[in-house]
């Protein structure tokens, strides 16, 4: 078997476990909204329908952030004041008193297990926990006020790679677009200031929006972990997308990436 049947077919078991992640994900959002079990395939009836309709089309799939943000969307003023804006959204080295706040954000249950593995509880473990040197945090400012957090785990220089995690945990902020910026800030930081190869990412949240929301800034699926985390008494499945560097510059900075590199 030659070297591009082999690529073919890796891209054929991407694609299928892609397809039965998304399926699973909308049959869960169907019985999160009330849909019976034997309703689905209904749901499923219908769906056939609008495939063989004629003269309708499904959606066109949805684009990339490349209409929001580029490189230049980027303030970069590390080299003299350790800090990258996007907008209104400023990055900045997470400090300790700021790690007090992000505990109370944690108290909420349903934000503290949202993150796989959880954060700590305990605020001093908190402390412990980002003074890490595998890790490196930022806390997300908007209009001068601390109202997240975002970093990189698991950081390898030798691989070129880290985990990201976020959290906009103040309460009332969310959908401001708030999260996207600093998301492109961070990616900016791991890719250009770092000069990283890969920035990944693990989410119990398996669903079709937030795959969609990820795979905007360039993420792709790499796989599912079938049952790999306990949230209470139930066993979760969990997502790892990625996005490599090559890839983000080509959307956000199309013909710069070789003079970056």
């Amino acid at each position: 078997m030659d070297e591009q049947s082999d690529k073919e077919i890796a891209s054929k078991k991407q694609r299928d476990q892609m397809l039965k992640l998304v399926a699973k994900g909308f049959y869960n959002e169907l019985i999160n909204y009330g849909v019976g079990q034997p309703e689905v395939i209904r749901v499923a009836s219908h769906l056939l329908d609008n495939l063989l309709a004629k003269g309708k089309r499904p959606d066109k799939d949805v684009g990339y952030y490349n209409g929001i943000f580029t490189l230049a969307s980027v303030k970069d003023e590390w080299a003299e004041r350790k800090q990258l804006a996007v907008q209104h959204v400023t990055l900045r080295p997470l400090q300790k008193q700021v790690v007090n706040k992000v505990g109370d954000w944690l108290k909420d249950r349903a934000v503290r297990e949202s993150f796989v593995p959880a954060f700590p509880e305990n605020k001093s473990k908190l402390q412990e926990y980002f003074t890490s040197p595998t890790r490196e945090y930022f806390s997300i400012d908007y209009n001068n006020e601390t109202v997240g957090i975002i970093g990189g785990e698991n950081i390898d220089t030798t691989a070129g790679k880290l985990e990201m995690k976020k959290l906009v945990g103040e309460s009332g902020l969310q959908g401001k677009g708030i999260g996207k910026r600093a998301t492109f800030g961070f990616l900016y930081y791991a890719f250009i200031i770092r000069n990283l190869n890969k920035v990944y990412i693990h989410s119990r949240d398996i669903n079709i929006r937030n795959i969609n929301l990820n795979s905007r800034f360039g993420f792709e699926l790499e796989g599912v972990f079938l049952d790999d985390s306990t949230v209470g008494d139930k066993r979760q499945d969990v997502v790892r997308m990625a996005l490599f560097k090559p890839l983000w510059l080509q959307i956000f900075s199309p013909g710069v990436e070789r003079a970056i590199q």
